[in-house]
């Protein structure tokens, strides 16, 4: 069974080889459910998948991905991101981000995004 430092790498990695969508597949629950900022929460993996889709696929031009800092807890993983890119619709966007997950049996059950506006 792997750890979570092996887990969220695992995901990490794949993030920075351009494959987010593969790690979401291997890496989150059925069940999860995301949000961002106070936003409502969006729940289970289809809907998430397709707003993950339609999100990857308005990047117009993608400069940077950096996983600045790892924070491990008991089943919790937490990633500053520092990230900039274009995107169709939201215009260049240049920021940090930090992204707090929730693991539960080896799988991302709840992860929540806390970037500026």
């Amino acid at each position: 069974m792997n750890t979570l430092i092996e887990n969220i790498s695992a995901v990490n990695d794949l993030i920075l080889q351009g494959k987010g969508l593969e790690a979401f597949e291997m890496y989150y629950h059925d069940d999860v459910e995301i949000q961002k900022n106070d936003h409502p929460i969006s729940v289970g993996k289809d809907l998430n998948r397709k707003h993950e889709e339609a999100f990857f696929a308005a990047i117009t031009e993608f400069r940077c991905a950096k996983p600045l800092k790892i924070a491990i807890g008991e089943k919790t993983t937490m990633v500053e991101w520092q990230l900039d890119y274009t995107h169709r619709d939201l215009g260049c966007k240049k920021y940090t981000q930090v992204a707090i997950q929730e693991w539960q049996d080896g799988k991302i059950i709840k992860e929540k995004f806390y970037y500026g506006s």
